[in-house]
């Protein structure tokens, strides 16, 4: 996956590139940093939070894959 940094967006100016992404609704725990799924229209996935303008991008498959290899467990080591 790559890492960008975007300009902080707001309401008045956009960087490029974070105006093309498509943010869903952020996700939250417990009121801790809320984590975010986007995508553009170019097929790529991204995964940011609400606290930083630095995400993550790559394909919709490798999201796909990301999200199936959390489901099976690769990353309850972390939990522990």
């Amino acid at each position: 996956m790559n890492t960008t940094t975007a300009s902080p967006t707001t309401a008045t100016t956009e960087s490029p590139v974070a105006s093309k992404i498509a943010w869903d609704e952020a996700f939250c725990s417990e009121g801790a940093n809320c984590f975010r799924f986007g995508r553009d229209a170019e097929g790529k996935a991204y995964i940011g939070t609400t606290e930083s303008s630095t995400y993550v991008t790559d394909s919709i498959d490798a999201l796909r894959a990301l999200i199936s290899a959390v489901k099976a467990g690769a990353a309850d080591h972390l939990l522990a």
